[in-house]
């Protein structure tokens, strides 16, 4: 999936994940204000408040970990010691998600300031090596571009009543999709009876798996561009993880409101949304050293091709 045709690259793709994001605050922000508490998830307020609010945990979670991939890539670009630390400040910053973020509980805390700055200062570095950085050559292949679309486009078709959910709507009435997904029909909430639609508006983790594949898919064609040895596996690595956490995600989301809901099964995919010493966890390494082995690691470049 690396590296075969050069093109000039000038940190498109990093900017094209940060508008994802910058786009989903926004439809958070948006919903959380004009819908009330009683028809969202695991908030209490309403209004401009609850928009603010709800936008604010968002903007510390799912986007703190792509900055996980985007910070080694900006600040291979920079070459500047100064950018180096505040890389490493940005990124332990952003690894406080695992710590204060709370599905049960997603009004705004203080604590949730501490992955937002991260975010923050990776976006400031990402202006940084777009102004001064290093102008790389990217190799990419047609084939590893093939393989980002089809991937791209199927994860999208299934993150589809995400997407109206962050929209603020569901997909009844909508052809094909609305036949395909249940999103409005009122339903029992697994664990606890409360009826709920089953897939309630607002923000899902489904949506964060999505965006979260799409930025790996994306920075993944940046990674023949970096030049520091240890970055390049380190970012790879990452890369690798948040492409399989991304997926697990959307598929526990899904498999919870696709098939438990409908009464298919009562038994759910595993939650993975925070890192544990669990099964699951271990079965999603292995599936992200596989995946590094079969599209990250480096390979030599065959001559005359």
């Amino acid at each position: 999936m690396i590296a075969r045709r050069s093109q000039r690259a000038r940190l498109s793709e990093i900017w094209a994940v940060w508008l994802l994001f910058g786009l989903a605050t926004v439809a958070v922000f948006e919903t959380y204000w004009r819908i009330p508490p009683s028809q969202l998830w695991k908030v209490h307020n309403s209004g401009l408040v609850g928009g603010a609010g709800r936008a604010f945990v968002f903007a510390g979670f799912s986007p703190a970990v792509a900055a996980f991939a985007v910070l080694p890539i900006v600040a291979d670009r920079i070459e500047d010691r100064r950018a180096d630390v505040v890389a490493i400040v940005a990124f332990l910053l952003c690894a406080t998600v695992g710590f204060v973020q709370t599905p049960s509980h997603l009004d705004p805390k203080w604590s949730n300031t501490f992955p937002v700055v991260g975010v923050a200062l990776a976006v400031a570095l990402t202006a940084w090596a777009t102004m001064r950085g290093r102008r790389e050559t990217v190799r990419t292949g047609r084939a590893g571009n093939r393989a980002r679309l089809v991937l791209g486009g199927v994860t999208l078709f299934f993150a589809a009543p995400y997407i109206a959910a962050e929209l603020g709507f569901h997909l009844d009435g909508v052809p094909v999709l609305g036949w395909i997904f249940q999103t409005g029909k009122i339903r029992p909430e697994p664990g606890s009876g409360h009826l709920h639609a089953a897939v309630h508006y607002g923000h899902h983790h489904g949506l964060d798996g999505f965006l979260l594949v799409v930025t790996a898919l994306l920075l993944s064609r940046l990674l023949g561009g970096i030049r520091r040895p240890g970055l390049r596996p380190f970012t790879a690595a990452i890369l690798s993880l948040m492409l399989v956490y991304g997926w697990t995600n959307m598929v526990n989301d899904l498999w919870v409101e696709q098939i438990v809901k409908r009464g298919w099964t009562g038994r759910q995919v595993p939650d993975v949304l925070v890192p544990s010493l669990s099964l699951a966890w271990a079965a999603m390494l292995v599936a992200a050293v596989l995946i590094y082995a079969a599209c990250f690691s480096p390979r030599p470049l065959l001559r005359g091709r």
